[in-house]
């Protein structure tokens, strides 16, 4: 798999709602630019230790063009890709930085009550195992 120029999106491989997340972004990403890997990989550690982030991050994390995006940046920048109307979605990139976190922060302590938890990702071995990284 090539990596050169791709848009990664590294989730909670144990979330439910981060792997219905995963599932929306695919839907919606109708380039294709999007390339996955759970938090927990061996691919999404190496990417947590190359960027100095968090190991525990309770955050999506996007990584783009030579930088990494977090929480609600990381979300909107997904957003930004999407066709009309979620691309609109990215109009909230004008609201502070740290209002939206908060919200961010808010969701992403709750998303094991909001899908439940689940033990193994299993979003690998789908349709869509294509757009995932396996190293």
């Amino acid at each position: 798999m090539k990596l050169d120029n791709a848009s990664i999106i590294l989730f909670d491989g144990n979330c439910g709602f981060c792997s219905k997340s995963v599932l929306f972004i695919i839907k919606h990403d109708k380039k294709g630019i999007f390339k996955f890997a759970s938090l927990q990989s061996e691919f999404g550690k190496l990417m947590l230790d190359k960027f100095s982030l968090e190991k525990n991050t309770e955050s999506v994390v996007l990584i783009k063009n030579g930088a990494a995006f977090q929480k609600s940046a990381a979300a909107l920048k997904v957003a930004k890709e999407f066709t009309w109307p979620l691309k609109l979605l990215y109009t909230f990139i004008i609201i502070p930085p740290f209002i939206r976190d908060f919200i961010y922060d808010i969701i992403a302590k709750n998303r094991h009550y909001i899908l439940p938890k689940k033990q193994v990702c299993d979003l690998h071995n789908t349709k869509y195992s294509s757009r995932f990284i396996n190293v």
